[in-house]
């Protein structure tokens, strides 16, 4: 019930928000007029990139072998923490991450089934990613700090920019949590929303929100599996945090985090 000292504004504004979580939406729409239904393209399923960008091959490997946890056992053990250690992660490590988390395991034209559900399978996000202190395949060497987006029908990483004062840069961007920037790596995945809204128009948005969730769910079922901590981010500056990754934040936007690092 609302509360008393609740003004009418107030009231119509949950009211509005509160319907946001509802399908009802979907009864008033007409389905036939979407562009999936009037014969356009579906838009790519992964951005395009320059060939002559410079690309890190990421690890493919038997997981299960790898990282033998019990499901059980991970999610018995799942938690937020927010606290990390100064060691690094290994390209292993991130490589299981992303393919926890946004890996492909069949390509077939217009559609990419990953190891995360989507509604439709139209898989509305991207992963990008804040490397701080990533061990690199070769011994003794580093992947470069900067801002990384990952390319999921090749299994690497796309180097976007590097960026000064990158860690400080993630802490003012989700409101001063320190952790942010006190990862190994933060995750950040943005939304191209008209992945999903060429097959469902204004029922798109919802379900979106829905997929983060997966991925999100999985990156904490994955950590545990490699010894590591992490925490959801939801709470962050959305103007601020678009323009440090260097996205419209209209057709592109940023929608949830996670930083990933030992504990």
């Amino acid at each position: 019930m609302f509360s008393k000292k609740q003004d009418k504004g107030e009231k119509m504004d949950l009211n509005q928000y509160r319907y946001f979580l509802k399908d009802s939406i979907r009864k008033k729409i007409d389905f036939s007029k979407t562009d999936q239904s009037q014969g356009r393209n579906a838009p790519p399923i992964e951005k395009p990139y320059s060939p002559d960008s410079k690309r890190i091959k990421l690890i493919n490997a038997d997981w299960e072998e790898i990282y033998d946890i019990s499901l059980s056992k991970a999610i018995k053990n799942r938690e937020s923490r927010r606290n990390y250690n100064q060691d690094p992660l290994s390209i292993r490590e991130l490589s299981f991450l992303l393919w926890a988390t946004q890996g492909v395991r069949l390509y077939a034209g217009n559609f990419a089934f990953r190891n995360v559900p989507s509604a439709g399978c139209r898989h509305a996000l991207e992963t990008y990613l804040a490397v701080f202190n990533v061990e690199s395949a070769q011994p003794g060497k580093k992947v470069e700090p900067g801002i990384y987006r990952y390319l999921p029908l090749t299994h690497e990483l796309l180097f976007e920019f590097s960026k000064e004062n990158l860690q400080d840069e993630m802490i003012k961007a989700t409101f001063g949590q320190s952790f942010a920037g006190q990862s190994a790596v933060t995750f950040i995945w943005s939304t191209i929303p008209y992945r999903m809204e060429w097959r469902y128009g204004l029922d798109s948005h919802k379900v979106i929100a829905m997929d983060a969730g997966h991925v999100g769910q999985n990156m904490y079922l994955a950590c545990e599996a490699i010894g590591a901590g992490t925490c959801a981010i939801g709470a962050y500056d959305q103007e601020y945090l678009d323009e440090l990754l260097r996205i419209d934040g209209k057709d592109e936007f940023s929608i949830y985090l996670t930083p990933v690092g030992k504990y």
